[in-house]
């Protein structure tokens, strides 16, 4: 059993915190911590536990930060913040020796752009102080990581074609809103898409190449093409990989309101001077739009992730497709929190649950699919996100670009 520190009090966090307050069988002690204590204040209320402490803590200090873990000393930080953060907090653990958990790879705030050299530069010091950081554990990246995986452990000698897909069939009801921190999302999806092809990367503009595909239990969904982090480390921890893809459904109203937003400049992070003060329009638009924690009431609808493998197993041709779908009101009724939120936080309190028991625990800097994937995936089935196969199915899309 040990400590844990979860930073961020967004809809992850809120669903991460609910299901660590529930696995009491290794998690001894829990201190919830954001720059608004008040909203981690609400999530014990809302879990009725009155032993899980709270704290105020600005996640982009090191000293702030530092003084913290000093105080509670936990044995695993799980950062739930945003990818702003990840580095203060990563330098923050290795200045007090605690280990180390995040959902999203590392992001400048002042520029679009992810990908985890900014992390992976710390291996070395982490392998030095003894301590492990354990990078994207949320669904994607995270589970789809472990997915890959799995199939490579238990279905494949070569994997040589990856399609990650992601598809959120619900309906919150909004005329426009995104189902986690509005900032990032837009930030992700307007920037260029990235996909590997044989040994390199190839570029495409934003949501340029897309195409029908077909989800279980939700039918067909136009799905674009996105550059997407896992993709990054998959290729390089799987090299038989030729080629890796990363796709996300939208309906045409989203993209309709995207559009628009972006020709009128509000999806832009160069600062403006507006009366005197300089503000960044995206942030603006931000806290305008519709807070993604408060979408789980009226959200109908489920979500469909999974991967879809082609490679070679005992000399012939194989393909594979492990998938999860998950009900938003099911994730309401448990945690408060729509299903996005719920496919992000289960995993980390997964990933977090795997380290204290010592199933995933070594020196240094590492993502999810380095570790052995089963018993995590064990425990999907057993903390809300049963998952599925299809070996030998039409995978739909194995063509070239």
């Amino acid at each position: 059993m040990g400590k844990v520190l979860i930073i961020g009090a967004g809809g992850v966090a809120t669903v991460a915190a609910h299901k660590v307050a529930g696995n009491t069988d290794v998690f001894s002690e829990i201190m919830i911590a954001s720059r608004t204590k008040s909203k981690c204040d609400a999530i014990v209320q809302a879990i009725g536990r009155k032993d899980i402490r709270t704290a105020q803590v600005d996640a982009d200090s090191v000293e702030q930060l530092v003084a913290l873990f000093n105080d509670f000393r936990p044995d695993l930080v799980m950062n739930l913040a945003l990818p702003y953060q990840d580095l203060t907090i990563m330098e923050a653990c290795l200045q007090t020796g605690c280990h180390y958990l995040d959902t999203a790879n590392y992001e400048p705030k002042d520029e679009a752009h992810f990908e985890y050299s900014w992390q992976w530069a710390y291996k070395e010091r982490f392998e030095q102080a003894g301590l492990c950081a354990i990078l994207g554990c949320g669904f994607d990246p995270g589970v789809t990581s472990i997915y890959t995986a799995y199939a490579a452990k238990h279905h494949f000698d070569e994997m040589h074609y990856l399609d990650i897909v992601d598809c959120n069939a619900g309906d919150h009801h909004k005329a426009f809103a995104t189902n986690f921190n509005p900032e990032i999302n837009i930030r992700e999806i307007t920037q260029k898409g990235l996909y590997w092809q044989e040994g390199k990367w190839v570029e495409t503009e934003p949501l340029e190449i897309h195409r029908p595909l077909t989800y279980p239990e939700v039918g067909v969904r136009e799905s674009y093409l996105l550059h997407h982090e896992e993709i990054e480390s998959l290729v390089k921890n799987y090299p038989t990989i030729r080629r890796a893809r990363f796709w996300m459904t939208f309906g045409q109203e989203y993209l309709t309101h995207l559009r628009v937003i972006q020709n009128i400049g509000m999806a832009s992070i160069v600062p403006i001077d507006y009366e005197g003060k300089q503000i960044v329009p995206l942030q603006f638009l931000k806290a305008v739009l519709p807070n993604p924690q408060d979408l789980g009431e009226n959200y109908e609808g489920q979500t469909s992730i999974g991967c879809r493998i082609r490679g070679v197993k005992d000399g012939r041709e194989k393909t594979y497709y492990v998938y999860n779908n998950c009900s938003h009101r099911a994730a309401y009724e448990e945690t408060g929190m729509q299903g996005v939120s719920y496919t992000t936080g289960v995993p980390a309190c997964i990933g977090a649950r795997m380290f204290m028991l010592g199933l995933w625990n070594k020196p240094g800097v590492w993502n999810v699919e380095e570790f052995d994937p089963d018993p995590f995936m064990e425990e999907l089935n057993k903390q809300g996100l049963p998952w599925h196969e299809i070996v030998d199915g039409d995978i739909e899309f194995n063509d070239t670009l």
